[in-house]
């Protein structure tokens, strides 16, 4: 089948400038990308380099100094329901329960109860916390309170998830057992998903094509399809090749800002 002529999100000539003691800094300069429907996007870089800045602006929380953002062809204006953001943190509300977190969205756009019940229950089945549905955020796990987090955006009828190095906090087992569960959401669904990363090892694993972004200013600087068949295996070779070409993207970077 081929390729939708209008993707699913697009920028172009994105650049953000920032107010800093008096100067102008600029956080992301000249950046163009398009992202299919169903696509799984990770966008790698050092930090400062604009991934974040990136990643608020396509989610309405901040506003582009030039370009444009759009989705489905229409500009990006504001926060909204189809564009779903995943914190480090989680940003869950503590008064509430699991069940009333995701919950929330469709309760506040008004949804009828039994409908907002339909739609809780498949999401929390589909996180699998069938047996924590009524807890509290304080009396969850780390790795319990982010599959909270993604079934709230995806009960809010997100069409792209935006994930803002999700899994970052937690630890090396939990961490592996999320992106492999996040796959299975992804697959499952027909997610788009725009991930940022600092992990070159996570985007090769996670993604169907990888973004290189470059320092100060942030720019898109190479992209790399990942044709690897899943599940993926770290320690394949092909993973490795991978990972090396990937790597001496990221410092080459680094070796020209230093001269």
């Amino acid at each position: 089948m081929s390729e939708p002529t209008v993707p699913i999100l697009e920028l172009k000539g994105l650049s953000k400038q920032f107010e800093f003691n008096g100067d102008r800094i600029d956080a992301l300069r000249d950046a163009n990308l398009r992202v299919s429907k169903g696509e799984f996007v990770c966008l790698i870089g050092a930090s400062g380099c604009g991934k974040s800045t990136l990643l608020r602006i396509v989610a309405g929380f901040e506003k582009a100094t030039r370009g444009s953002a759009l989705m489905w062809d229409r500009p990006i204006e504001g926060p909204a329901p189809d564009r779903g953001m995943v914190f480090q943190d989680y940003g869950l509300f503590p008064w509430l329960s699991v069940r009333g977190n995701i919950a929330f969205g469709p309760t506040s756009r008004g949804r009828p109860r039994a409908e907002v019940k339909d739609t809780v229950d498949r999401f929390v089945e589909l996180v699998g916390l069938q047996r924590f549905a009524d807890a509290y955020p304080h009396q969850l796990s780390g790795g319990m309170k982010q599959r909270v987090a993604i079934a709230r955006v995806l009960a809010n009828d997100a069409e792209i998830v935006l994930m803002d190095e999700p899994f970052g906090a937690l630890d090396a087992m939990t961490r592996e057992r999320l992106q492999d569960e996040l796959l299975d959401i992804w697959q499952r669904t027909g997610l788009t998903v725009l991930f940022v990363t600092h992990s070159i090892e996570e985007a090769i694993f996670l993604a169907d094509r990888v973004v290189v972004m470059s320092p100060g200013p942030g720019r898109i600087d190479s992209q790399m399809q990942i044709t690897l068949p899943r599940p993926r295996d770290v320690v394949a070779a092909d993973f490795n090749d991978i990972r090396r070409e990937l790597s001496l993207r990221l410092h080459s970077h680094h070796a020209r800002k230093a001269a």
